[in-house]
């Protein structure tokens, strides 16, 4: 069986909602009002949909069979992840489109846990009695923590993640964070989660976001410049708390052999890299497992400032989860399309970009990757 599914599909169509408070407005509108957004961008209407990949909201709700009668279709192909943070969507419909199960599939994730008030706290099975592990912050802060003793990184040098993601942000008008940050501004924040602060953990915010993707044979047939697949791995460790050392998430290293060994590609072919941002730590993790920096020197790398506005491998250039939405990675997607298609607008188009790569994970249970450009191969 072929395993090189290098340019056989595209993106072919973004598409989203505004960002932050939308009262009113249930998961699943907004899944569908964001669709109508990519159906436009992709110059076709619904009954071009043949298939539908809809990522349950963080309330568990968002699923096919609610989406899909919104919107008004019956396509051959539906499905719904638990957890799509967009590149296990995108997989999923690569997968389908390769196979033949569907030809033009749209991908959607739609929250409205701000407005809804949904509480975020959780208990883990074995860590319900530890103070502080009742948020994804807290595991994070706990990893961050133990990572600053082994290798000596200053609060300094992760600050950059943060006050990184806010400069992209001031650049983009869709945005929730905007306010300039200075690194002294940073440093001066109090602790939410000792050694966290506030801009290193993510806003809670309501919103749609959708994209179209298609075969490559089909992908001229539409107006806008099509972004193909080039690479995709995932990895997982589904045993959670359960693995030794799990906070260090070191499978993640298991995906990023998968993804330059199946593309053939190197850490220096990256022109532009999206990171899903829960927690700046996730987003320093993920920079070391996948070779952009060597481990326990992430921070010094990131000091150099490769990841800021005229930096040699610009990072989150919508503002990630940090400063623009959260939205479980998908706008970043649709920004590195953007990115591609050379229409991210004057104050943070970077010149040049040809190929950008996207990582996201699911806390510290799974994650994946996709590489993707305007070249097929």
């Amino acid at each position: 069986m072929d395993k090189d599914i290098r340019g056989k599909v595209a993106i072919v169509g973004i598409g989203h909602t505004a960002q932050g408070e939308l009262p009113g407005q249930s998961p699943e509108l907004n899944s569908v009002l964001a669709i109508k957004e990519a159906m436009r961008d992709a110059g076709i209407d619904r009954s071009a949909l043949d298939g539908l990949i809809t990522c349950k909201s963080v309330q568990g709700t968002n699923t096919d069979c609610q989406v899909g009668p919104l919107l008004g279709i019956n396509p051959r192909y539906a499905q719904t992840l638990d957890y799509g943070t967009c590149n296990f969507s995108i997989h999923l419909a690569v997968q389908a489109i390769v196979t033949g199960m569907a030809d033009t599939v749209a991908l959607c994730y739609g929250a409205n846990a701000r407005t809804a008030k949904f509480p975020f706290g959780f208990t883990a099975p074995t860590l319900a009695g530890a103070s502080g592990l009742m948020h994804v912050g807290g595991p994070a802060a706990l990893a961050l923590q133990r990572y600053k003793s082994l290798y000596g990184m200053t609060d300094e040098e992760f600050g950059y993640i943060a006050v990184g993601a806010r400069e992209w942000a001031r650049r983009n008008p869709v945005a929730l964070f905007r306010d300039p940050m200075s690194m002294a501004d940073y440093l001066a924040m109090d602790y939410l989660i000792e050694p966290l602060r506030r801009p290193d953990l993510t806003m809670i915010s309501d919103g749609g976001v959708a994209l179209i993707l298609t075969s490559a044979e089909r992908a001229g047939d539409f107006p806008n410049k099509p972004v193909y697949i080039l690479g995709m791995s995932e990895a997982s460790q589904i045993r959670g708390e359960f693995t030794p050392s799990y906070l260090d998430r070191e499978f993640l290293g298991l995906a990023s052999q998968q993804i330059w060994n199946s593309t053939g590609m190197t850490q220096s072919d990256i022109d532009l890299l999206y990171i899903q941002d829960p927690t700046a730590f996730w987003v320093l993790q993920m920079i070391e497992h996948f070779g952009f920096a060597p481990l326990g020197e992430g921070g010094k790398w990131l000091a150099e400032g490769h990841t800021l506005p005229g930096g040699s491998l610009p990072l989150n250039t919508n503002g990630g989860q940090l400063s623009e939405c959260y939205m479980w990675g998908w706008m970043h997607i649709v920004e590195a399309v953007r990115q591609l298609r050379g229409v991210a607008g004057p104050e943070r188009q970077v010149s040049g970009a040809e190929i950008a790569m996207y990582l996201s994970t699911q806390t510290w249970f799974k994650g994946g990757a996709s590489i993707i450009s305007t070249h097929k191969g």
